[in-house]
């Protein structure tokens, strides 16, 4: 039997958090509620330190199976909330380059189109929704879509002085600061610069720019491996990265590419995890039906064929490309399956940077000599 979300909601309401001392719907802490045939599965949105968990969880299959059916499977996540004022520093450098930035996070694609920059804004956006502090720089200098996607193509960034010194303030929207050639140029021109001033411009929204305190500074990192990259790692501590991709074989392939770049002997920066974008395809109308266009758990396979964790899968929807558009960001509609997809997704690239940070020795910046490559 497949029972109403309501009716569930109801029942769930007799379920008392002992810390707050509210029951779990008033405070909003069952999400992602799906009703199937004789299946219950829902996550509990709770603090991290609440000593009550598992008792929680246990009262809640208790007291369903005792108002619904004792044969009713049961399956409950727990999605803990960033503990902002906890968060560590991914770094132990001298920290003259982004003084107060705790944690550097890169978001890759080895190739193009796969919605690396929707998934950085959207990132970025549910991080801050946490209470975290947020930088987002878009370093796809020949690309620059995050202006468009953040509704602030006719912004400006402004310069003040501090010691002395010019310095760049970054553009400020839903809860972000971020930067962007895009600010600097017409959205019609192309952007003709070798290579050398593409990184000199990185390296001025990095080095010149008044970020101020952030607990995560995302990177959205042009597709591929070039100069861009390079020039990321030498120029900042980066904590740890992301890859994204679609579950298309090529560009799987391409994704094997970026994980190849950042573990080579001379960067080594540790791949967090994978996060798989356009993973299936749902109708507006039809929003529990799923489409596979680029084929299925691509990306998934690749993450356990590498012992590299897969974070999320982002479906495509409509209503992504549209906010997009419109700059609007679908992360600020937690309400959307996409939206939750995202702040789900932000949670546990919180909790992977936390574990990486109590695990692993923080990352330097990269020396390169320039006359060699860097093969691992």
């Amino acid at each position: 039997m497949k029972y109403s979300i309501d009716k569930i909601l109801n029942i769930l309401t007799e379920i008392k958090d002992p810390e707050s001392g509210k029951d779990l719907v008033g405070i909003n802490a069952i999400k992602n509620l799906i009703s199937e045939e004789n299946k219950i599965s829902f996550s509990l949105d709770l603090p991290k330190s609440n000593p009550f968990i598992k008792s929680i969880e246990t009262a809640c299959k208790k007291v369903l199976l005792s108002k619904l059916s004792d044969t009713l499977e049961i399956e409950i996540k727990s999605i803990t909330k960033i503990e902002v004022q906890k968060i560590s520093f991914g770094r132990t450098d001298d920290q003259t380059v982004l003084p107060g930035v705790k944690n550097i996070l890169a978001v890759a694609s080895g190739k193009g189109g796969v919605g690396k920059s929707t998934v950085s804004v959207n990132l970025a956006i549910s991080l801050a929704k946490s209470g975290a502090k947020v930088g987002l720089l878009d370093a796809d200098v020949y690309g620059p879509s995050i202006p468009k996607m953040l509704g602030v193509e006719d912004a400006r960034p402004s310069i003040k002085k501090i010691n002395g010194k010019d310095v760049i303030v970054p553009i400020e929207k839903h809860g972000i600061k971020m930067l962007s050639i895009g600010f600097f140029v017409k959205p019609e021109d192309a952007l003709i610069w070798r290579g050398a001033m593409a990184t000199s411009a990185i390296n001025q929204f990095v080095k010149d720019t008044d970020w101020g305190e952030l607990d995560y500074f995302v990177i959205d990192l042009p597709p591929g491996t070039g100069d861009i990259h390079l020039t990321i790692v030498q120029a900042m501590p980066v904590t740890a990265a992301v890859i994204v991709s679609t579950p298309q074989q090529v560009a799987l392939a391409d994704a094997l590419r970026g994980v190849s770049m950042f573990n080579a002997k001379k960067i080594e920066v540790p791949v967090i995890g994978f996060i798989e974008n356009m993973s299936w395809f749902s109708p507006e109308e039809l929003p529990e039906n799923k489409y596979y266009l680029f084929g299925k758990d691509g990306l998934k396979h690749l993450a356990q064929k590498m012992n590299i964790p897969l974070l999320g899968q982002i479906p495509l929807v409509q209503s992504i490309r549209e906010s997009g558009d419109f700059g609007l960001p679908i992360a600020l509609d937690e309400n959307s399956v996409s939206g939750k997809a995202f702040i789900e997704l932000s949670k546990k690239i919180a909790e992977k940077i936390e574990e990486r940070n109590a695990t692993l020795d923080p990352t330097k910046k990269v020396e390169i000599d320039p006359n060699a490559s860097c093969h691992s």
